[in-house]
């Protein structure tokens, strides 16, 4: 393998003079420079990027943190920030940390001590204060973990009112709701959203509402326990599609009809929620949007670090399909 020393060899100039070529730092004038050029090729050099981010104190490396890869929400985001990045010239970097703190946290270091030029994180552990020697810029996604901290996300209160309310409109009496993980800022705007609209009900009480994780399996056990308990539930507001479509193989499990017997709405849009038997109404993201847009606001702020924080809210779309039904057709 040809080393710069190689190269300098063979263009009849310094090491140094390879490095500026290379780095494109300081002066060398075109003849030299295209001597170098065609050493490079000639020799098909390939520099050493770990020896160039510590010169340059630069990767050209930006990296994504997901909570759980398995869920169709996160390659999508996945792939528009890597869309964005690589029109830039940047690579991209996916950490699954499975919202274990550890995890990320060993990612983040990791990644720091590579010179990472920026960060993309979805997480319901991380605070500031775990970000303190963090120099390089940081976007929060989905869910925001601090005022000071960039972020993209959607108006998640907003859009569970929205499919509360619907679940009224289309005749349900006793609406409960799957909220996500209590450390996840979009799921607690998710509940505060059902609760604008339940909590003065004469029916409400607070065992309509249990907590899932955002994954199939737990919607699926705590669908099942929650309809056992309460056959009069006609409405399901659940925080995720992933865990909507538990709740569908729950109430099949228990023979119920949706949306017959039982209307159900989730969160996100993603396109498993056109494949299920019956297809999922949900609150719609925009979630290549969302990603594209972070991503975007990331690369501004490598560019230009003295930039203000930014806090971009995205809007939802109610999108109806067959798991939701009005009552009085049924």
């Amino acid at each position: 393998m040809a080393t710069i020393r190689d190269v300098a060899k063979l263009a009849n100039v310094s090491t140094a003079t390879v490095s500026r070529v290379l780095n494109d730092n300081g002066y060398v004038n075109s003849e030299t420079k295209n001597r170098v050029n065609e050493a490079i090729e000639q020799l098909r050099y390939r520099p050493n990027d770990v020896a160039r981010s510590l010169f340059k104190g630069s990767s050209k490396m930006i990296a994504l943190f997901v909570p759980d890869i398995k869920n169709p929400f996160f390659p999508e985001l996945a792939r528009a920030v890597e869309d964005v990045t690589n029109q830039y010239g940047y690579t991209f970097v996916l950490c699954n940390t499975d919202d274990n703190h550890e995890k990320e946290i060993t990612y983040l270091n990791a990644l720091t001590q590579k010179s990472v030029d920026g960060f993309i994180m979805v997480s319901s552990t991380i605070c500031e204060r775990h970000l303190e020697h963090v120099t390089s810029p940081i976007i929060s996604l989905d869910r925001r973990f601090s005022s000071n901290i960039s972020s993209v996300t959607v108006n998640n209160r907003k859009g569970a009112r929205e499919a509360t309310a619907y679940l009224q409109s289309i005749g349900c009496k006793k609406i409960a709701h799957i909220c996500g993980p209590q450390t996840a800022s979009n799921s607690k705007d998710r509940l505060k959203g059902y609760l604008d609209v339940v909590k003065y009900e004469a029916w409400f009480h607070s065992d309509f509402i249990v907590a899932g994780d955002y994954r199939f399996k737990s919607s699926y056990e705590v669908t099942k326990d929650l309809l056992t308990k309460h056959k009069d539930i006609d409405g399901l507001f659940v925080a995720n599609d992933l865990m909507a479509v538990g709740v569908l193989k729950a109430a099949e499990s228990l023979n119920m009809n949706i949306p017959e017997q039982l209307s159900v709405i989730g969160f996100d849009g993603i396109p498993l929620g056109l494949t299920t038997t019956p297809s999922l109404t949900t609150i719609q993201q925009p979630i290549y949007e969302i990603g594209s847009r972070a991503a975007q606001i990331l690369l501004e702020l490598i560019d230009h670090p003295e930039q203000q924080v930014i806090h971009e809210e995205l809007e939802v779309t109610l999108i109806e399909r067959d798991s939701t039904k009005r009552r009085e057709e049924a």
